[in-house]
């Protein structure tokens, strides 16, 4: 039974994405890019310390795979000739990191699942979207990348 789940959450995951009827516009998805990965990040620093060895591994690859997004989007954005603002929190993102930070033991593992899940549903819309219809190419090819990588993210939460 687990593993039926567990094959069902990976094609779940990998199956399309239903698409926005358009892609931001290019500084408004640097910002989203960047925000979603940071709280991707600090949220996954908070979650270090889990006694739960596959919420800690998850936020070991949170770390790992968002900085190389990061770095990813960074990189197209001055191949392109772009300078972007560094990327800040929204309030919804620093209310669930204070949420985070509040919760203890396992209520916190599963916030942290439930937030991860949200936090993953819209990246996935995010980076889809501009994939497919962005202005900028070499973002275009970025987000074309990081899609699977958050796929695959998205499967493994529907593990935990």
């Amino acid at each position: 039974m687990r593993i039926m789940m567990m094959t069902a959450a990976v094609l779940a995951a990998s199956a399309p994405v239903a698409l926005s009827a358009k892609a931001l516009p290019t500084p408004q998805y640097l910002m989203k890019a960047g925000a979603s990965d940071m709280f991707e990040i600090e949220s996954a620093k908070v979650m270090m310390a889990s006694a739960n060895p596959k919420i800690h591994d998850f936020a070991q690859m949170m770390v790992t795979d968002h900085n190389q997004s990061t770095a990813d989007v960074k990189a197209a954005a001055m191949q392109a000739g772009l300078h972007p603002a560094p990327p800040h929190l929204s309030p919804k993102q620093t209310s669930d990191l204070a949420a985070l930070r509040a919760a203890k033991g396992p209520a916190r593992d599963a916030l942290y699942v439930r937030q991860q899940k949200m936090a993953h549903t819209e990246a996935l819309m995010v980076q889809s979207d501009y994939a497919t219809g962005g202005s900028t190419a070499p973002l275009r090819m970025t987000a074309s990348k990081i899609v699977p990588v958050v796929k695959h993210h998205i499967a493994l939460l529907g593990t935990m």
